[in-house]
């Protein structure tokens, strides 16, 4: 035991140390300063797993699962800001983190930050959802099933309806909310935009006929951006928008309930972005394409080609 306690004292002095030199290049180097941020976000990570699976265990004697993964998210919050300078300010004027579950909580996807953006936001008894495989993978599975992650079984499933029926029976029973990301993949755009929306987390909110509440972030690529090898310290807004009613609604309606919350989704990240930027557009939306893709500069709005 003092061996590993030795070497792992000597692996984090090792690693301070390196991303201490490559913050201090980044004042002369600014891919350094990328670099530096890179391996300060690693190191939080590893952290946040560590409390994570000893929190878990902890509330799940104790009764508590469903704060688990809201626990670990709360503790990655904090280790970033101290490591790297980053966090969400999240806007939630009428307390629906609070009040509102169980729900189906959405939200833009811009890039891997966007894990830090729901360790800001996460709400008390709420999880992530996840492929139905990732139950067999080790450590990994047991700590996402422990905590109480929402399982999804697409492989023996002809459709989006069928994938979230099980889905939906679990979140009825154990009034636990989940969190999904509509694109279904990142974006890495420089500008406010959405990609086409995926159904499934429409039909699971229809099935389980529970709101959806929608989380929209302002864009932030002078912040972070991959291709530009860009990682800065700052805050970004994130703001809860009203709850989405499915009362009463059908698949039937799923279409029309993905392009109205969408549409409403888009909107706020226009705005948001603008307001953060401290620039002023027409109050217009965007116009869309069959493709579902609008894009936005400054205070002109465009239809992505």
């Amino acid at each position: 035991m003092a061996d590993i306690l030795l070497y792992t004292g000597y692996f984090l002095a090792g690693y301070g140390a390196l991303t201490l030199f490559f913050h201090m290049l980044g004042l002369v180097v600014p891919v350094a300063a990328f670099v530096a941020r890179v391996l300060a976000s690693y190191i939080s990570l590893i952290a946040s797993s560590v409390y994570g699976i000893t929190s878990t265990i902890v509330l799940s004697s104790l009764g508590l699962r469903g704060l688990s993964q809201w626990a670990v998210g709360r503790s990655f919050k904090y280790f970033m800001y101290f490591t790297t300078g980053i966090t969400f300010d999240v806007e939630d004027p009428k307390g629906h983190l609070e009040s509102i579950r169980p729900a189906v909580f959405i939200g833009n996807h811009q890039t891997e930050l966007d894990v830090l953006m729901l360790g800001c936001m996460f709400p008390k008894y709420c999880s992530v959802t996840a492929k139905a495989s990732l139950k067999k993978a080790p450590f990994l599975g047991q700590f996402m099933a422990l905590s109480g992650s929402i399982f999804i079984d697409r492989k023996n499933s002809k459709d989006a309806r069928d994938a979230m029926r099980g889905a939906a029976e679990e979140i009825k029973k154990k009034k636990q909310s989940v969190y999904m990301f509509p694109e279904g993949t990142r974006s890495y755009s420089k500008e406010p935009m959405l990609l086409p929306f995926k159904k499934g987390a429409f039909h699971l909110a229809v099935q389980a006929q529970v709101p959806i509440v929608p989380v929209v972030a302002a864009n932030y690529s002078h912040i972070l951006s991959i291709k530009g090898l860009v990682f800065k310290s700052g805050r970004v807004p994130c703001k809860v928008l009203d709850p989405i009613s499915t009362t009463g609604l059908t698949s039937a309606d799923v279409d029309e309930l993905t392009r109205k919350t969408r549409d409403i989704m888009l909107k706020e990240i226009v705005a948001l972005t603008e307001k953060a930027r401290g620039q002023t557009s027409p109050s217009a939306a965007p116009l869309l394409q069959q493709n579902g893709v609008a894009k936005v500069t400054g205070s002109d709005m465009r239809v992505a080609a």
